[in-house]
């Protein structure tokens, strides 16, 4: 059986204070295991940006504990959290997040540069080729399809061999089909590089391929049988 990656046990997240204060998360239990592909439904301000964020290492809950790999990040300084998410978190967001002026193979380039080592061209060239980004691997974010983008952006999260990828409602600015398309490579990818990876979204067309389905409404999370 594969290994618990990241684990969020009875986590609250509050914020505000007395009258005001609002819960966004109440008593969240959550589990991603290596070569998983898991998926968190809900609606708008259900508390699933709260989740994001909180496993993330970018807030820290109220109560509970976040634990990744089987360490707790809850006492970690704003030092180690930064570390934390940059070796070992993954993201991937709606828009790609790409640089503008930067071709496919420089983005890959930058990351290395970042992390102060050689580039790693063999393994940048594997990654593209897999997700059928060969052809591209020269070309600028403005030349690419959305769909070709979102692709590029599941290969960056994979090239730090990250233990986590979080993906942030990865296909909202995409059509049915690429949206079918670029869920199916996340899944593959899970699968085929033992990562655990976790998509947030509120279309319930794209939990399909997913191997665990939590739901998330007015901050509660409960895991779909």
């Amino acid at each position: 059986m594969n290994k618990s990656v990241l684990t969020l046990q009875h986590v609250d997240k509050k914020f505000g204070h007395g009258r005001t204060a609002v819960t966004a998360l109440k008593d969240a239990n959550f589990e991603v295991q290596a070569g998983q592909f898991v998926a968190i439904i809900g609606p708008s301000g259900s508390g699933k940006s709260t989740f994001l964020t909180i496993a993330a290492g970018l807030q820290t809950p109220t109560d509970g504990q976040v634990i990744l790999n089987g360490q707790p990040l809850t006492h970690q300084s704003e030092k180690q959290r930064l570390a934390y998410r940059f070796n070992e978190i993954g993201f991937i967001l709606q828009s790609s997040n790409l640089i503008p002026f930067l071709n496919v193979l420089e983005q890959f380039k930058l990351v290395d540069k970042m992390a102060h080592r050689k580039f790693q061209q063999d393994k940048a060239k594997e990654l593209l080729s897999e997700l059928a980004l060969t052809e591209v691997q020269n070309a600028y974010p403005s030349e690419l399809s959305g769909g070709e983008r979102q692709r590029v952006a599941i290969a960056r999260a994979l090239y730090n061999d990250p233990s986590v990828i979080l993906a942030d409602e990865p296909t909202a600015s995409l059509d049915t089909s690429r949206s079918i398309d670029v869920v199916k490579r996340l899944a593959d990818e899970a699968h085929q590089h033992q990562k655990a990876i976790v998509m947030v979204t509120h279309d319930q067309r794209l939990i399909e391929d997913c191997d665990v389905v939590y739901q998330i409404e007015d901050g509660l999370l409960s895991r779909r049988d």
